[in-house]
C-alpha cells in the first residue's frame, strides 16, 4: 500500500465519518442528554463496529453477509428498536434542578453504552456501504500486508474516535448553556426526537 493511497483513504473515511448520519445524531444525542459522562464506551463502540466491517471487508464481506444475512438483519432492528427505547425514555424522562441532575449517576453501564453503539453500527447502512462499496475502490484489499492491514485499522481508529469526540464535546457545551427545567426540558425532547429519526432512518434502509 503507498502512503499516497493511505492518505486517499484516511480524507475518504474522515468526510464519511463526519458527514451527520446516525452516528453523528446519536453521539450529539447522548451529549446534550448527559454530558461527558459515560461517552468513551459510547465512542467505543462505533469505533469497534467501523473495525468490524473493515476486517470483514477484508476478509470477503459479501461472502460473509450472505451466510449471516438473518443475524444482520436482526442486529440492524435491535439497534433501531433500542434508539426508540432511548428516545421515549428522553421524552418521558423528569427534570431535575442543575446542581441535582450534576450529581445523579448515569445509570448506564458501559457495556451498555459499547452494545448499543456497536450494534446501532453493524446495522447502519453507511458505514456497511463505505466498506463493502467505497473500500474496494479506494484500497486493493488483495495486496494488503498484515502491516498494512494493521495501519488502515489504526487510521480508522483514530480518525472515527476523534471526531465523534470533537462533535460530544461541542454538545456538551452547548448543554451548559441551558441550565433551566424548561430548556432541559425542550433538550431531552428534541435529542429524544432526532434519536427516533435515527432509528426510523436505520429501519427503513
Amino acid at each position: 500500500m503507498t502512503l499516497s493511497g493511505l492518505l486517499i483513504f484516511s480524507f475518504t473515511y474522515f468526510v464519511a465519518v463526519a458527514t451527520p448520519g446516525p452516528s453523528i445524531a446519536a453521539v450529539i444525542a447522548r451529549a446534550l442528554a448527559k454530558g461527558m459522562k459515560g461517552i468513551a464506551p459510547f465512542i467505543l463502540g462505533f469505533v469497534m463496529g467501523d473495525l468490524t466491517l473493515y476486517a470483514a471487508a477484508a476478509a470477503g464481506f459479501a461472502a460473509l453477509a450472505e451466510a449471516y444475512a438473518p443475524l444482520l438483519l436482526a442486529i440492524k432492528w435491535g439497534g433501531a428498536a433500542y434508539l426508540i427505547w432511548l428516545s421515549f425514555k428522553l421524552w418521558t424522562a423528569p427534570v431535575e434542578p442543575s446542581e441535582e441532575a450534576a450529581s445523579t449517576p448515569i445509570s448506564d453501564s458501559p457495556l451498555s453504552l459499547f452494545l448499543t453503539t456497536y450494534s446501532l453500527t453493524l446495522g447502519n447502512p453507511k458505514p456497511i456501504l463505505f466498506f463493502v462499496a467505497l473500500l474496494p475502490s479506494i484500497l486493493d484489499l488483495n495486496q494488503l500486508t498484515l502491516v498494512d492491514f494493521l495501519m488502515v485499522a489504526l487510521v480508522i481508529a483514530v480518525i472515527i474516535a476523534a471526531t465523534l469526540l470533537a462533535y460530544a464535546m461541542a454538545a456538551s457545551k452547548a448543554r451548559s448553556l441551558f441550565a433551566s427545567a424548561v430548556a432541559r426540558r425542550r433538550i431531552n425532547r428534541v435529542t429524544g426526537t432526532v434519536l427516533a429519526l435515527a432509528a426510523v432512518v436505520i429501519a427503513l434502509r
